[in-house]
């Protein structure tokens, strides 16, 4: 066979006899709609450019958070720990207060991109604590401060504050002092795919006994104010109260539904509130409401006492039953609340039978499933980290709603967008029949509630473990006509769709495709629908980004942000062109991922035969680019014993080395495949073909090292840009301690910067890259992200990915000193592991009960209300392991699990 991506051995979660695996089997087969409701609600839809309708295209100041309490959106929705159908049709989240807030606490709070020192964050503490794929049951915890929240005092503190000082956070405000504050657990479990019940557990931590206001709120999201006419598009929606404790909601096409809430503390029924999800433009835009009772009316009527605020007649398109509740310290209250198709209302839906008894089987169950999908092998702290791991991810699915010609040209009963809309942001015509309704795996539902291509391709990893079909699903989604442009490209990102990330998708695609079944029983037409769809990505990559045909790809944004001497997004600043060491590699990378795609078609269709071989002479012809082009070396410095970026001089007809040690030069490595000839032997039309390109092109056979056969076994053969030499002279830099190996993982940007930061001077123009190991100190791409220094994930477990199949190979037969100069020398198998262990360790309580990932925030070592939440940051410092960015990143963070997958077969 061809060993391209390693697996882990573990059983498979649909082929388990447990309820969550049937339920999942039974979404899959169509028998019952599991996924129909879900966490799919967004928790950020202000500031988002589907809702910029703006001349300039500045979103975030078009619609801002304390519009957004008044304002309806166009594209979403968004709530505090809510759910809503896979169309977002009918949501619910919470509403709080705390009787000191100006407004209610119904959507998380963070500081826009120009508010922050360090970029766009959110500034709040919420876990996501438990779910299954199917969301049969759900857990999530939100921190509420009992003292009214400091908004003000973020915003101005932020602002005052530089780029090279940290951020000003919630927790160092000093709210949390005296324990002074609310635990909210919100618990779903579903009964049924349309029988959904919802528990509210507030606690009070405080010394004193508190009050705290509680709006369970249901609403439709505006989809017919508009006048639009495409998909999703409807007729207004209907919320009317039934009874004291009861209101039926009907939708044109999600039908009718019955929302239940509980009685009070003092055992009787609270009152309802009803209101319009409609824009309240008289307060803001001082122009006449479409009707009085507007979005934000429950902040008026619970806030500013205006009784009139909410309907009379106890209908609309909103609706909360309002909870007022007095608790005494250390003390619980819970609220219980149903929404339930119409057809399966019970007589009793809150008594313990049918309501506590569900709750206690779905917990159970999700147990039982992750007895199944997380390795028994594993420490108790491992399993908890890996579980919250899961959580994340599953939480983070979120319904995107973007229709580029109805954003572009505007809705027929608002007014005209204007006319700068046609030349500015994701105008191109190549991206005029993008139709996103679904719903996607987000990075962050706060700081990214918007999907990005590459980082999905990760997602899918961890979720290839949990819900095969969901992984599948979301990777052929991206594939399809309605999201790649017809050119072959994948869109971006919602900022610019044309941006141009790593092309990792087709790895995502053959690593699902292997993880989720066994050999002989796997999903070959899965993967055939995916290769074939690549092929045109692949050939626009080609086109686009190697115009001279020389095999070195070179410009563009390529993912990795600021690591680069130059904004890799934007034109150079000197008449020349820059050779990416990475950009070019990606590419390599790219063809052995698609041939070992190609092989395994192969086997049960030789027509794909022909295709391995394409991609196996294109890797061939780039790889010996990189290692011989210009002055014979290419992209690789001879000195150095390194891969390093080059800038083109026409002038001179030369290129210089830019010298900047990072993980630019390590990604020449992740593009390897090993080959077997008793697999090879299987494919008569490859064999014939390789046989003859190795007798009769020895320019590149002899010089690429895909031709070392000097491995474990004499019958394999390994493609990979560099020698094995080349290989050990970049692994010396890799696992030096000085270098790139830190406590937590593989930097970013090489620690030797830190002191010998590389300059270089053109056109009076001081160009240099430092070694800045947290957030960035520059506002280039926006200042949340930093690729000069801090430690990636996603390009971690690239690296241990490759090192494991160069072990493949090699065995024992190759082995480097780990760390670098210690003596210690290790097969490249057990350096992937030590690498993994240092990366799991981000998470994991020392003997003090201290997490690296939370900094020194004592809380979490301290607390037992804190000291079990784990937060899966954006990147993490390499000296001190503190997560730094988007705080909710599960999104690719949520790799950990897999890492962890691993280092379980070393337990067992």
């Amino acid at each position: 066979m061809s060993k391209n991506l390693h697996q882990v051995e573990h059983p498979f979660v649909m082929e388990s006899d447990v309820a969550e695996s049937q339920r999942l089997l039974e979404d899959k087969d169509r028998t019952s709609n599991w996924k129909r409701w879900g966490p799919y609600l967004s928790e950020r839809q202000w500031g988002t450019v589907r809702e910029d309708y703006s001349h300039d295209g500045s979103c975030w100041d078009y619609f801002s958070h304390d519009q957004a309490r008044s304002r309806a959106y166009r594209w979403g929705e968004d709530g505090l720990l809510g759910i809503t159908d896979r169309q977002c049709r009918l949501c619910f989240a919470l509403a709080l207060w705390n009787e000191k807030d100006s407004i209610l606490k119904e959507r998380l709070f963070g500081l826009t991109g120009s508010e922050g020192n360090h970029g766009e964050d959110v500034k709040e503490c919420y876990y996501y604590l438990d779910s299954t794929p199917t969301h049969s049951y759900m857990k999530a915890l939100y921190k509420y401060p009992q003292n009214q929240y400091p908004y003000q005092w973020l915003v101005e503190e932020n602002k005052r504050r530089s780029r090279d000082e940290p951020e000003f956070e919630l927790m160092d405000t000093g709210v949390f002092n005296e324990s002074r504050y609310w635990d909210v657990l919100a618990e779903y479990a579903k009964n049924s795919p349309n029988d959904i019940l919802i528990r509210i557990t507030v606690t009070n931590q405080g010394p004193d006994k508190a009050r705290i206001h509680v709006l369970p709120t249901l609403w439709f999201r505006n989809t017919w104010i508009w006048g639009c006419l495409h998909e999703g598009c409807t007729v207004k929606a209907k919320i009317k109260e039934i009874d004291k404790q009861m209101v039926e909601c009907w939708h044109e096409t999600l039908g009718k539904f019955v929302f239940m809430a509980d009685v009070g503390q003092n055992g009787l029924p609270v009152d309802l509130l009803f209101t319009e999800n409609e824009t309240n433009s008289e307060s803001l835009f001082d122009f006449p409401a479409y009707t009085k009772y507007t979005k934000d009316a429950f902040h008026r009527y619970v806030i500013q006492g205006q009784k009139d605020a909410v309907s009379p007649k106890k209908r609309g398109t909103k609706l909360a039953p309002y909870y007022i509740l007095e608790v005494a310290p250390g003390c619980s209250t819970t609220i219980k609340c149903r929404l339930t198709a119409k057809d399966e209302v019970v007589k009793d839906p809150f008594c313990e039978r049918s309501f506590g008894a569900v709750f206690e089987k779905r917990r159970r169950e999700a147990d039982e499933f992750y007895k199944i999908a997380i390795p028994s092998s594993l420490s108790a702290e491992q399993e908890l980290v890996s579980r919250q791991s899961y959580a994340g991810l599953l939480w983070s699915k979120q319904f995107y709603h973007y229709i580029i010609k109805d954003w572009l040209y505007g809705d027929p009963e608002t007014p005209k967008p204007p006319e700068s809309r046609f030349s500015g942001r994701n105008s191109n015509p190549e991206w005029r029949q993008l139709f996103n309704r679904d719903v996607i795996s987000m990075p962050d539902k706060w700081e990214y509630p918007w999907y990005a291509t590459w980082d999905l391709a990760f997602h899918m990893l961890p979720m290839a473990r949990i819900d095969p079909e969901f992984a599948k699903d979301q990777l052929m989604l991206f594939l399809r006509e309605w999201y790649m442009a017809p050119n072959g490209q994948m869109p971006a990102y919602e900022f610019a769709l044309s941006d141009v990330n790593p092309p990792v998708h087709a790895l995502a695609c053959h690593f699902v495709y292997k993880n989720t079944g066994r050999k002989g029983h796997r999903d070959n037409v899965f993967l055939a629908r995916c290769f074939q769809k690549l092929l045109i990505n692949f050939t626009w990559w080609v086109n686009r980004k190697d115009p001279t045909g020389n095999n070195i790809f070179g410009g563009g944004f390529l993912g990795l942000d600021n690591i680069g001497i130059f904004d890799r997004s934007k034109d150079l600043p000197v008449q020349g062109s820059l050779m990416q060491a990475d950009g070019t590699a990606w590419m390599a990378f790219y063809c052995v991922v698609m041939l070992g795609i190609a092989l395994d078609l192969a086997v049960h269709d030789p027509s794909y035969e022909d295709l391995a071989s394409k991609f196996f002479e294109h890797f061939t012809q780039i790889s010996d680019a990189m290692n011989k082009m210009g002055d014979g070396l290419g992209l690789w410095d001879q000195e150095d014993g390194f891969y390093y970026d080059h800038l083109s001089c026409p002038q001179s007809n030369s290129s210089k080395p830019l010298r900047v040690r990072s993980m630019v030069g390590l990604v020449p490595l992740f593009a390897c495949l090993v080959l077997e000839d008793e697999f090879v032997q299987k494919l008569p039309g490859f064999k014939n073909r390789l046989d003859w390109f190795l007798r009769n092109r020895k320019d590149l056979a002899t010089q690429v090292s895909y031709m070392d056969a000097q491995g474990a076994s004499k019958y394999h053969h390994l493609l990979a840009i560099p020698t094995k030499d080349q290989l050990s002279r970049v692994l010396k830099y890799v696992l030096d301690e000085k270098e790139f190996l830190s406590p937590y993982g593989i930097r970013s940007l090489s620690l030797y910067h830190k002191d010998h930061p590389y300059s270089l001077k053109l056109n009076d123009e001081e160009y240099s890259v430092q070694y800045v190991p947290a957030e960035s100190n520059t506002f280039m791409f926006g200042g949340n992200s930093n690729w000069r220094g801090p430690i990636w994930l996603c390009m971690n477990a690239l690296l241990i990915e490759c090192l494991e199949r160069y072990d493949y190979f090699f065995g024992d037969s190759f082995k480097v000193e780990c760390p670098t100069g210690s003596g210690n020398l290790m097969r490249l198998r057990d350096v992937a592991r030590e690498i993994s262990r240092r990366l799991t360790s981000l998470f994991m309580a020392d003997k003090d009960g201290r997490r690296p990932c939370h900094g020194n925030e004592d809380l979490y070592t301290d607390d037992p209300n804190w000291k079990d939440l784990v937060l899966f940051y954006e990147y993490f410092h390499p000296e001190t392991g503190r997560g730094v960015g988007a705080s909710h990143q599960t999104g690719w963070t949520a790799v950990v699990s897999c890492l962890l997958d691993k280092l379980s077969q070393i337990n067992h």
